[in-house]
């Protein structure tokens, strides 16, 4: 079985979220299942590969795009358009053309997976929403699977770019890709696909509804038949206190961990005698540090230290920075990336928080399960089906859980976990237990491998 996988970035090539380890990772899983794969990513900046061949699109004018590849991985090479600082835009903003950036890449793909011959094609979120669709009216057999990671991002454009897409009138209406008067991306690899898959199975549920299906939980809906959702796993090989290079001191038990916060409250100047909750995010409403803010003191107050590495919204960054001055020696905020950091903070750090407003899969919980660092999560997506609240009389679920997205619905998991902390025989059995849990890579490409044996 040969599957091509689409989509805008992958590990190690480029990255700005979970997608990319996603994308990067699952297909070396599936080819130990025996199932063929090949990747086909944009050609972004600093991207190199052998040349292949010359493609030639056409849009409104011809374009004529190369292709580069590197073993079984296919770059998209357009430098007007892929070559650039960002994959998706800069601090101000989306690119403005965006839309026909990934129509360029869409069209490209599409040609390149009718000559190759492809049982299935595994799409994934927006950037790749067309490749479904001109495939349909290509009237090709290969199977089309379609992966939502997280449906607030939809490609959603003017219709004044309708005539880019080279598509018949028809497609614009609301049957179609039309969407509130806009071209909708997502809602083309929703309608057009064989079957669409989500990263969590409460992620799949909570899409169809108005509050989380951001305008598309009808369409959803009716494709409630050949919607699924399937948890991401996570790359063992990379994410592993047994072997990680990145850390201060490798450790299988409770007591190795402790060397790590010892030395990462050292070097980030934080009183390691409080529980230290760690955070590695994008800085985001999404991320739930609306609640976060509104919460700091309370949290500090409660006899806790903080550590946060991410990037993201501005007004947020210089709320955080003003926090940290006024809690010196308690906060640590890193607005950057940093992997090294990255990699130290889930060791060293006690509790590793997640207050979403809502989270498709969630890679940060798993990562700090395996670290033995206890997740405090918010019940949603796919927090809500892997982490469940600890019971200290029966030593069931492996962290805390709140249900609503507020900050007392926070203060009362952080008290919680604060007291579990307190009792060190509890938290170290706790700990430990995070440490067994078993979200690898393997399992999730078995779901996929029957899901594709199924079409």
């Amino acid at each position: 079985m040969k599957v091509a996988f689409v989509a805008s970035e992958a590990i190690p090539y480029k990255k700005t979220g979970g997608l990319a380890d996603v994308v990067g990772t699952l297909p070396v899983h599936l080819n130990k299942l025996g199932i063929k794969t090949s990747l086909f990513l944009p050609r972004y900046k600093g991207i190199k590969g052998s040349f292949v061949q010359d493609v030639q699109i056409e849009m409104k004018e011809k374009y004529i795009v190369k292709v580069y590849a590197e073993g079984d991985v296919y770059f998209i090479d357009y430098p007007e358009f892929f070559k650039r600082d960002g994959l998706y835009g800069t601090e101000k903003g989306d690119y403005p053309d965006n839309c026909e950036r990934f129509t360029l890449f869409c069209k490209a793909v599409t040609q390149l997976i009718k000559r190759d011959g492809y049982d299935i094609v595994h799409c994934h979120d927006w950037q790749t929403g067309l490749i479904p669709l001109y495939m349909k009216l290509k009237n090709m057999d290969t199977k089309r699977v379609f992966t939502i990671h997280n449906l607030g991002y939809q490609g959603r454009f003017p219709s004044s770019k309708f005539p880019i897409l080279g598509l018949p009138k028809e497609y614009f209406n609301p049957e179609a890709i039309e969407f509130y008067g806009d071209i909708n991306f997502l809602k083309a690899g929703i309608l057009y696909s064989n079957i669409v898959t989500t990263v969590s199975g409460n992620y799949a549920k909570e899409i169809q509804t108005p509050e989380l299906g951001f305008g598309l939980d009808g369409v959803l809906r009716k494709r409630s038949n050949n919607l699924i959702g399937i948890i991401n796993g996570i790359d063992y090989n990379l994410w592993n206190p047994k072997t990680d290079d990145l850390i201060y001191h490798k450790y299988n038990d409770f007591n190795g961990k402790q060397k790590n916060k010892a030395c990462l409250t050292e070097e980030c100047n934080i009183d390691g005698r409080r529980p230290l909750i760690g955070m590695v995010s994008r800085i985001a409403d999404q991320k739930g540090f609306d609640i976060i803010i509104k919460a700091f003191d309370d949290i500090i107050d409660m006899g806790f230290s903080f550590i946060l590495l991410g990037f993201g919204d501005e007004h947020y960054h210089n709320k955080l920075k003003t926090f940290e001055s006024i809690y010196p020696n308690k906060m640590s905020i890193n607005i950057k990336f940093d992997n090294k950091l990255a990699h130290r903070i889930y060791a060293g750090s006690d509790f590793f928080l997640m207050p979403s407003q809502y989270e498709p899969c969630g890679l940060g919980q798993l990562i700090s399960l395996k670290y033995g660092t206890v997740p405090i999560v918010r019940k949603t997506g796919g927090l809500a089906d892997t982490i469940t609240d600890f019971d200290p009389d029966t030593l069931s679920g492996n962290g805390f859980v709140f249900k609503q997205h507020s900050s007392t619905d926070l203060l009362k998991a952080l008290s919680k976990s604060y007291e579990i902390y307190c009792n060190e025989d509890a938290f170290k059995i706790l700990s430990e237990k995070c440490m067994d849990c078993n979200f690898s890579w393997e399992e999730s490409a078995k779901k996929y491998k029957q899901l594709y044996e199924s079409l």
